[in-house]
């Protein structure tokens, strides 16, 4: 049998948010990054769409045993889709799967639907750990769909989040002000 991958472009390029191997650090073409709200789900979420002209940074990873049960359940609301080897701008060509929360299932952030800033750090932490602070700047160059910030910084409402160090806080607080996203209290 040959082995699954996924790719992972939001809080899955960051290691200490999973336990999956062989985690290669790649680019693909034909994707865009842009913040959605799952039905179901109570808060947005990366997801991506389909775009031509776009390239984004991420981890394609190994599935551990090709059970896709444990991830399908991580990535409640998405639907998985295949990616062929043309996807594969840098890095190693798997055989991977993409997830993204279909449009119909889904419509944009809104200030009634706040991004979570925990989840946000997270995710900002693991492209500053994979792709340094130029991978920061592509990520915040590729994410479409900003809405209002919730700062939760205080008391997370990400499950898996984690203590971001300050200058990466500051890094993301300087990104979300260049881009004149309101931020919410708390």
């Amino acid at each position: 049998m040959e082995d699954a991958f996924f790719f992972g472009y939001g809080s899955l390029v960051n290691r200490h948010t999973h336990s999956y191997p062989d985690a290669d650090k790649v680019t693909i073409r034909g994707w865009r990054r842009e913040w959605r709200m799952a039905r179901g789900l109570g808060r947005p979420f990366l997801s991506v769409v389909p775009d031509a002209g776009a390239q984004i940074d991420g981890l394609v990873a190994r599935v551990p045993g090709n059970d896709w049960a444990a991830l399908d359940i991580r990535e409640t609301g998405y639907q998985r889709h295949a990616l062929g080897a043309g996807a594969f701008a840098q890095g190693p060509v798997r055989p991977a799967q993409i997830y993204a929360i279909a449009p119909q299932d889904g419509h944009p952030a809104s200030h009634d639907a706040p991004i979570k800033l925990s989840y946000l750090d997270v995710v900002v932490e693991g492209f500053a750990l994979e792709f340094g602070l130029d991978g920061v700047a592509r990520f915040f160059d590729t994410t479409t769909g900003w809405a209002p910030v919730l700062d939760d910084r205080a008391a997370p409402h990400y499950p898996r989040a984690r203590p971001v160090a300050a200058h990466l806080r500051d890094v993301v607080d300087g990104y979300l002000q260049n881009l004149r996203v309101a931020r919410i209290s708390l």
